[in-house]
């Protein structure tokens, strides 16, 4: 059954000694608003890792495929679809966007959501080729800022061999390759995410699908360990719960009743400890319910 209930949420999580989100165009360095110093982190980053998390609990079955992975090839996706509600027929001829018509494609884009998770939980633009239309989906993230500027630092390492003949040639005996690493010694993260009933209707989202992402928050950094991200760990999940589909309070009004703060005393923080985290869980707006996952 679909959602009947809307949903806000603040999810916290904290990086040790790593890079939690390199940016392609600045060399891999730790993402870093220009002018405050803050670390970010994009939702893109964030789903990835609730996908991983899904994809690895659920064995990459039907209703809890995985749409965007690694090395997937979209399309193929798109033909199964095809294949699946008898649209055979439209799949044949050279140019296959146009082969489906608006039946067809609705019947496609039903079945992508009912098999992939991603696609029911965070949408996805699925015209290009094979056409199975669009879906926005209900839940919505925001990216993630860190409570503080992070300092984003740039470490020498060498590796004690060489890939090739030629090269331990070239070195004349010495095998170290000299490369570089790029961390954050520690930040402590901040996003904001919403979910939407109305749209969970439109996709089949279900109440067990919220609590299998939901869970993916809690656990998806215990099951992504590299040494590139140092230790990731989710340190707050505090969900507002809603009566109602429309939702009985503003978004904003209930994240800014999660305050987090460096202690005074802390002059660099360099651990959870470091922070102070008050929720104030009191005298919330009726119908509104806060659920304190982590």
């Amino acid at each position: 059954m679909a959602l009947a209930h809307r949903y806000d949420f603040v999810l916290l999580f904290d990086v040790k000694d790593g890079n939690p989100n390199g940016d392609p165009d600045a060399g891999n360095l730790p993402r870093i608003d220009a002018e405050t110093g803050n670390g970010l982190v994009t939702d893109v980053a964030i789903k990835r890792k609730v996908r991983n998390y899904v994809g690895l609990t659920r064995s990459e079955q039907p209703p809890y495929e995985i749409y965007v992975k690694e090395k997937a090839v979209l399309n193929r996706a798109h033909e199964r679809a095809y294949l699946a509600i008898g649209a055979e027929d439209a799949l044949k001829g050279d140019d296959k966007k146009r082969k489906g018509g608006g039946d067809t494609v609705d019947k496609a884009r039903q079945w992508m959501c009912a098999n992939f998770y991603d696609v029911r939980a965070f949408g996805a633009v699925m015209s290009l080729g094979v056409n199975c239309g669009q879906v926005r989906g209900p839940i919505q993230l925001t990216f993630a800022r860190s409570v503080d500027p992070v300092v984003a630092q740039e470490h020498s390492i060498t590796r004690m061999a060489v890939a090739t003949e030629k090269e331990a040639q070239a070195q004349e005996g010495d095998n170290r390759t000299m490369g570089r690493k790029h961390t954050v010694p520690y930040g402590l993260y901040r996003a904001h995410g919403f979910v939407s009933a109305f749209l969970a209707k439109q996709t089949g989202f279900s109440d067990d699908d919220l609590e299998l992402f939901f869970t993916a928050l809690e656990q998806m950094f215990e099951h992504d360990r590299s040494a590139a991200r140092g230790e990731m760990t989710t340190r707050g999940l505090y969900v507002f719960k809603h009566d109602s589909e429309l939702g009985c309070a503003h978004a904003h009004a209930l994240f800014d009743r999660v305050q987090v703060a460096r202690k005074k005393e802390v002059q660099a923080a360099r651990g959870f400890s470091d922070y102070d985290v008050t929720v104030n869980g009191a005298d919330l707006p009726a119908g509104v319910t806060l659920i304190r996952r982590v």
